[in-house]
């Protein structure tokens, strides 16, 4: 599976962002979707997931209530994440991972396939 994200950039504090997350190579339905980032100097950190069949969705607590998951299996294969309320706090790149569902995982070692990343830097 392949897996490029996209639609990262330099934004600033409490406006919005989407990024979007194209894949190709096996059946989109069945892969559980997800969104990972790392801030210069830390480890790389869950921030949202969507499996597929159940539209079940899960958020880190940093995260919940700003950011929204979603996915088009239908048409284009791809996932998105709506960053809403952005804060320098969520500066990182982001990283968008898939899996075989059923189910998500906040493990970066679940994930099979990865991006490479795209910047987000939230600044004024």
């Amino acid at each position: 599976v392949d897996v490029v994200e996209s639609g990262g950039g330099l934004v600033q504090p409490g406006h919005s962002l989407i990024l979007s997350c194209a894949t190709s190579g096996q059946t989109f339905s069945t892969l559980t979707m997800a969104w990972f980032r790392q801030a210069p100097g830390k480890e790389r950190e869950f921030v949202a997931a969507l499996w597929s069949e159940a539209d079940d969705t899960a958020y880190a607590d940093s995260v919940k209530a700003r950011f929204t998951i979603s996915r088009d299996n239908a048409n284009k294969k791809m996932a998105y994440l709506r960053m809403n309320s952005l804060k320098p706090e969520d500066t990182a790149v982001y990283f968008c991972a898939a899996m075989p569902g059923p189910g998500w995982s906040r493990e970066t070692g679940h994930y099979s396939w990865w991006g490479q990343g795209t910047q987000v830097t939230v600044s004024s």
